[in-house]
């Protein structure tokens, strides 16, 4: 089909036409596939009862990129006011204002953000109801360079903490270079509380393993080591969502694992693209994260003990 087409998709109760289905997005090269808008929207079609848990009701921000990947790319928070009627709009406060964000809800919000060339969905950690508490919190462990083995051994020793203070914990390739530890909260605390306690951790950690771990915000600070980075974890931050694709060669997707698989010497932070990132989905690798959240005071208690 020509770029210049357009094709008609059904989500649910709608049909939405997505313009322009054949624009490659992602060009192919050396062990790159080549993928189009339209490869995009079968994706997100195909994943979208794993992927819109994550979503609803959560203020979104959006990486688009209507020419491609190696074109300019547009950070959208704001909703536009072109967008249909059906869509659910967010407005939370900023400083100085509001911004109207898109949350997306269904499956055709899903696609119309592909038809717009949104590659990479960011997702705020709370929801609209509680907006000022979030329930995730989330370590990203971000590493110096591309060596795997310092993020695989880092989410290690960040689950062992994380279990000496009782907190259920999941884990998340990030499409890029490292991964992402979700832990799912009860959304009794605010963001600065949140924040802060993940900081404790993070430095906990940090200075049981000077050399190999650091949350040392400047980069000429860290070094070598694996930076354990909270920042997130604050008010209208955001944090990729499970399932959604990067902007990088061969569209890699953000995926959740178990923890099982952090021992599969195949694993790294582009292990799934569009390609297969459903087959993992399906194996439903976070089955073992219980549905509710934790208050944070307990684990706390436990951290301020550990830090005596």
């Amino acid at each position: 089909m020509s770029d210049d087409g357009a094709r008609t998709v059904r989500a649910g109760r709608r049909s939405l036409e997505i313009h322009r289905p054949g624009k490659v997005l992602f060009p192919g090269g050396g062990d790159a596939k080549e993928y189009t808008k339209g490869d995009l929207v079968d994706y997100h079609r195909a994943v979208a009862p794993f992927m819109l848990p994550h979503l609803r009701g959560r203020p979104l921000m959006l990486d688009r990129r209507p020419d491609g990947i190696d074109g300019p790319t547009f950070m959208q928070k704001n909703t536009p006011d072109g967008y249909p009627d059906w869509i659910t709009r967010a407005e939370v406060a900023k400083e100085g204002g509001t911004v109207t964000h898109t949350v997306c809800d269904d499956t055709a919000t899903l696609l119309h953000l592909v038809d717009q060339a949104s590659i990479t969905l960011h997702r705020w950690l709370s929801r609209t109801a509680r907006i000022d508490r979030p329930d995730r919190l989330v370590f990203d462990l971000d590493p110096s360079g591309d060596d795997f083995e310092t993020v695989r051994e880092a989410a290690r020793l960040l689950r062992e903490l994380l279990d000496e203070l009782d907190l259920p914990s999941a884990l998340m390739t990030t499409g890029s270079r490292g991964l992402h530890v979700v832990v799912p909260l009860s959304a009794a605390q605010d963001f600065d509380d949140v924040r802060a306690f993940a900081r404790e951790a993070a430095d906990t950690l940090a200075a049981a393993h000077p050399d190999r771990l650091t949350t040392a915000a400047r980069k000429k600070d860290r070094g070598d080591r694996l930076y354990l980075d909270v920042q997130r974890n604050a008010y209208a931050q955001t944090a990729v969502a499970p399932y959604t694709v990067r902007a990088l060669p061969g569209a890699p997707v953000a995926v959740p694992v178990s923890w099982d698989q952090l021992d599969d010497p195949d694993l790294h932070a582009r292990r799934w693209t569009v390609a297969d990132a459903v087959e993992q989905a399906r194996t439903d690798p976070w089955a073992g994260l219980p549905s509710r959240g934790r208050s944070l005071g307990p684990a706390r208690r436990r951290l301020a003990a550990l830090r005596d």
